[in-house]
């Protein structure tokens, strides 16, 4: 579920803030997941 259909009051109730990212991770070798978030942090 997404955070997007909340107003900024509720996500601040729930602990979250708009600059926090979800990941949704599954069965995938835990190497290649942090390879690819290694990866995608390296362009910010």
């Amino acid at each position: 579920m997404t955070h997007r259909g909340y107003p900024r009051e509720a996500l601040a109730g729930f602990g979250l803030t708009e600059s926090m990212i979800r990941l949704s991770i599954g069965l995938e070798d835990p190497e290649d997941i942090i390879a690819d978030l290694e990866q995608a942090l390296s362009r910010l």
